[in-house]
């Protein structure tokens, strides 16, 4: 049963992250990944506010294998990180490179954190 709710979850999040990702980039004109960096970003939140309710006891563990390891594992996407910053690097980018890297692994980190943060606010 867990692995259908993990499959479930995937189910959307990877269309999710697809159609995200073109929304974005369609309304940026520029080389940096804009669009995987929101779909990123929009994870790691997602995930740090599901770790926390779980932590409080205000989320099941279905729950978690649902959106946690079947959304966001499949709306989040690290090898396309990786491949668009190595992209940027050999066309010459190498400041947006480094600048997706460096806001990329900020900003998840960041958007976890207060993901985490609200959780307990929420449920102290």
């Amino acid at each position: 049963m867990n692995w259908l709710l993990v499959i479930v979850g995937a189910m959307v999040g990877a269309p999710l992250r697809y159609l995200t990702d073109r929304a974005v980039q369609l309304r940026h004109d520029t080389v940096f990944p804009w669009g995987t960096f929101v779909v990123n970003v929009a994870g790691c939140l997602v995930l740090g506010l599901l770790t926390g309710a779980v932590a409080a006891g205000h989320a099941s563990s279905h729950l978690q294998l649902l959106i946690g390891t079947g959304l966001c594992g499949a709306l989040t996407t690290y090898s396309t990180f990786s491949y668009e910053t190595l992209r940027l690097t050999e066309t010459g980018a190498g400041f947006y490179a480094a600048a997706n890297v460096v806001a990329g692994v900020a900003a998840g980190l960041g958007a976890a954190f207060a993901g985490v943060s609200f959780a307990q606010a929420l449920w102290p």
